[in-house]
């Protein structure tokens, strides 16, 4: 797929996901945080179902969303995406932004959104700050969606079973905040809505500004193969012309 579509795909993606997050936060807003849609049942569904190995499981999961964890994770998607080591080093400083800036962007929504969190006796882990949108369900997801985004790009075979387990591991983290009681079913999907229309608008502006040879993914015989039939494609006088005997 060339730069441009990869540009207006992932910009059509990110668009959508903030348009639906943005109704969504409105929605949060208008409601003065209170719980919506689904957020009473399935909170009341997770404290009634909370067995020592299931919360255990969900308590080491849900770390895995915050911290150190995950800026490792992007800082592999960078060195996957890359080819040679300059590329390698650039996809990695890219990752961190994205997922760095990401963070702080949603910070700076949550302390203006200032959604009160699930009462405190449902809670079975510990938790901090306001709750929307969810912290540990956007930076799992952000980092899971960069390592999607690098798998892809190196096109390895039998890159599916990878990539479900990478969208496995991001969705799960998220849920494990609902199991655990610090957070509202809406939190997690304003987390993941979040994610999408911030990796949307990243991606759509690499695709686009990055010099060609910068690009992470790209060797000098695609940049070249690509040239040549941008050269050709540009030249009508070749249309049709059939090659001498």
């Amino acid at each position: 797929m060339k730069r441009g579509d990869v540009a207006e795909l992932a910009g059509s993606c990110g668009l959508g996901a903030w348009a639906a997050f943005g109704v969504l936060t409105m929605t949060v807003v208008g409601h003065d945080g209170t719980p919506l849609f689904a957020d009473a049942g399935l909170l009341s569904w997770s404290t009634d179902h909370r067995p020592d190995v299931a919360v255990a499981f969900a308590r080491g999961l849900t770390a895995t969303g915050t911290g150190v964890i995950p800026f490792a994770l992007a800082a592999l998607a960078g060195i996957i995406a890359g080819h040679a080591l300059r590329q390698r080093a650039l996809a990695v400083a890219l990752c961190l932004i994205c997922l760095g800036s990401g963070q702080a962007l949603r910070y700076a929504v949550m302390t203006l959104v200032a959604r009160p969190r699930p009462p405190r006796t449902d809670w079975a882990t510990h938790a901090s700050g306001w709750a929307f949108p969810s912290g540990h369900t956007t930076t799992s997801a952000l980092t899971a969606g960069l390592l999607v985004i690098a798998v892809c790009v190196r096109g390895p075979r039998g890159r599916a079973p990878l990539v479900l387990i990478i969208g496995g591991w991001g969705a799960l983290v998220g849920l494990t905040r609902i199991y655990l009681g610090v957070h509202w079913f809406t939190d997690i999907v304003g987390g993941w809505l979040f994610a999408l229309g911030w990796l949307g608008t990243c991606l759509c502006a690499v695709s686009w500004w990055l010099p060609e040879r910068l690009t992470p993914g790209t060797t000098n015989t695609d940049v070249a193969r690509e040239q040549r039939e941008d050269h050709a494609s540009d030249d009508p006088g070749r249309r049709g012309r059939s090659r001498p005997a």
